[in-house]
């Protein structure tokens, strides 16, 4: 009964499959390496920049928090 579904069914990837590089061993020694780096850094020059924006964007959110704490602190003058 079901002989014709099972004889008709066709695979739906046409893809071939690739073997994939196991580059977990490589990242190890990269970052067991001792070489005085913080390890938020030895990835590369995109971990450094990911890094400055990062502190960028935390030291000028808290520019404009204590500005604004300010300026709510400081009662305006009416004219």
């Amino acid at each position: 009964m079901f002989r014709h579904i099972l004889v008709s069914r066709r695979q739906i990837s046409s893809t071939v499959h690739r073997q994939l590089l196991n580059k977990v061993p490589e990242k190890q020694k990269l970052f067991q390496e001792a070489n005085g780096m913080p390890v938020h850094l030895k990835g590369g020059v995109g971990d450094a920049v990911l890094y400055r924006a990062t502190m960028g964007l935390t030291v000028m959110g808290t520019a404009c928090v204590i500005y604004q704490l300010v300026k709510a602190a400081v009662p305006q003058k009416k004219d």
